[in-house]
């Protein structure tokens, strides 16, 4: 059984289609990466899985089920712009949000529900600053939270908006390292990104879309000049450049 189904998916802002009978599927235990121009509907896509957008038509599925029957397996990580930063909460309150369907909005959270935060916060270096208003994290600290909240959610499903975006080398090599582990351990997690040089590093299968889909399935299959060309216009020769070096590197000639 596939972990994520979409079906002639289409999504409309004001009479504009954004998504256009986007149709495709992921199977479990995957990274698959994300990518598209600039207003492709990427981060559409991921709203209309978690329901914060209402699609005119198509649906989407979690394991053959609804997401009301699957909402507390799929962990969502927003873009970081998205959030207020200035809402008076510290960082180990913003983790241990990912526990609330243990223990209930009104209710109060569990020493084993600390304890999954404080080693969430470990995992992604982040320890020292649990006690430390957001406001006050600097960016590549706020995406880094929002992970570790995701990860103490324990979800079957990750769906995350560009959680690279402001993140420095090391901390980018420690989050993808999590997630692969997440990966071996039979998660599925679907990654908005933009930096095709590092996809055939980071993930094994790959989805290309611009408002409809262009391809989707194992990154070897996927990342060529021609897809490539198809999802980015114009941008052709850049890509073409981009697939070279990739294939280079791989082949130790870089």
């Amino acid at each position: 059984m596939n972990s994520i189904e979409v079906e002639g998916l289409t999504v409309h802002y004001d009479k504009r289609s954004i998504l256009w009978d986007l149709s495709f599927s992921l199977p479990s235990g995957i990274i698959c990466g994300v990518a598209g121009p600039n207003g492709a509907g990427k981060s559409t896509l991921l709203k209309a899985a978690v329901g914060l957008v209402k699609p005119q038509a198509g649906r989407i599925t979690f394991k053959g089920q609804p997401l009301n029957k699957m909402r507390q397996q799929i962990a969502y990580i927003p873009q970081r712009e998205s959030i207020d930063w200035d809402f008076p909460i510290t960082a180990s309150d913003v983790v241990l949000m990912g526990r609330y369907n243990r223990f209930g909005f009104w209710g109060r959270p569990r020493k084993a529900d600390q304890d999954a935060a404080a080693c969430a916060l470990e995992q992604l270096g982040m320890s020292a600053f649990a006690d430390r208003q957001i406001s006050q994290l600097s960016g590549g600290q706020q995406q880094r939270l929002f992970i570790a909240r995701a990860l103490v959610q324990q979800p079957d499903i990750f769906l995350m908006d560009e959680p690279f975006n402001g993140v420095d080398l090391a901390t980018e090599k420690s989050i993808i390292e999590i997630l692969w582990r997440l990966k071996n351990e039979g998660k599925t997690i679907l990654i908005v990104f933009h930096d095709l040089l590092n996809a055939e590093k980071y993930f094994d299968h790959l989805l290309l879309m611009n408002r409809r889909l262009i391809a989707c399935g194992p990154i070897d299959q996927i990342f060529n000049s021609k897809n490539l060309a198809q999802t980015f216009g114009k941008r052709q020769c850049l890509f073409e450049d981009a697939t070279s070096l990739s294939a280079k590197t791989r082949f130790g000639m870089k």
